[in-house]
């Protein structure tokens, strides 16, 4: 599978610039690393085991209690279960097409979604859903690789008391630096990707109750001016015949002006 249809399955058209970005560190630190550098440092972690005893099978059972899962098949696993959320948003978009495809010939050319890939309604939860599996998925695989190595610890000479043994036995893991190096190297960006998918949810949380209250306040505008009434009595009519009315009414104190203008002036004087 190439780097544009492992991009196109998992990330698509329908993920934020925080999904594509997560995507792209995934491929770099994990993969790529994962495999061009993991694989050499723990390879032979099984063959370069080594126990201070001749006792047949002694080492083999240090190595598993030691190791009851190898690092190499926990960040396999890790990386299989990590990017499998992310079909759920392509499954419910392509649940989305085929039902508004339907719909469309059943209804003449009309759509049900204007886009079936925008993040609205049950897509928006699908997508917050995947990203809450993914960073728990993230964590978990933290707490199995803390939980094995009692820390995230690699010393290099362990204890062995098992039953087969005779007596404690010292077992030598090799390289045990440099697996270490990479051990954490691999907690850190786990750790990282976890705070990527924790900022995502914040942003879509965020963006979805910014979108709530606009709605919200467009609604409260929409009922103000709904809620402005007209006198149904009041009508053009009746308008216009206030307006002949007025007229009159301006001529006649004119007239009185004209007629008694001194009367008019002591009043005005008086009242000031």
């Amino acid at each position: 599978m190439t780097w544009d249809a492992l991009k196109a399955l998992l990330s698509n058209k329908y993920s934020t610039l925080f999904s594509q970005f997560w995507l792209f560190m995934v491929f770099v630190f994990r993969v790529l690393v994962f495999l061009v550098a993991a694989l050499r440092v723990w390879g032979d972690e099984n063959q370069a085991f080594v126990c201070n005893t001749d006792q047949p099978g002694c080492t083999n059972i240090c190595y598993d209690s030691i190791f009851p899962i190898s690092h190499i098949r926990l960040w396999a696993l890790q990386l299989i279960f990590v990017t499998c959320p992310s079909l759920m948003v392509v499954g419910h978009v392509k649940y989305r097409e085929k039902k508004d495809m339907e719909y469309t010939t059943s209804h003449k050319g009309k759509h049900l979604y204007a886009n079936t890939g925008k993040k609205r309604g049950g897509l928006w939860w699908t997508y917050l859903v995947s990203l809450i599996f993914r960073a728990g998925i993230d964590g978990g695989f933290l707490y199995v690789l803390y939980f094995i190595t009692e820390g995230f610890n690699m010393p290099r000479l362990i204890l062995c008391r098992e039953n087969l043994c005779p007596g404690p036995v010292e077992c030598y893991i090799s390289r045990h630096t440099e697996k270490k190096m990479f051990m954490l190297f691999m907690v850190v960006f786990s750790v990282v990707y976890i705070l990527m998918c924790i900022c995502e949810m914040i942003y879509l949380i965020f963006k979805r109750i910014k979108k709530l209250i606009l709605r919200k306040k467009d609604q409260e505008i929409q009922r103000s001016k709904s809620s402005v009434r007209v006198d149904p009595t009041v009508s053009l009519l009746n308008l216009n015949n206030i307006k002949v009315e007025e007229k009159p009414l301006k001529r006649i104190v004119l007239h009185e002006l004209n007629f008694y203008p001194k009367e008019y002036e002591l009043q005005h004087l008086i009242s000031h």
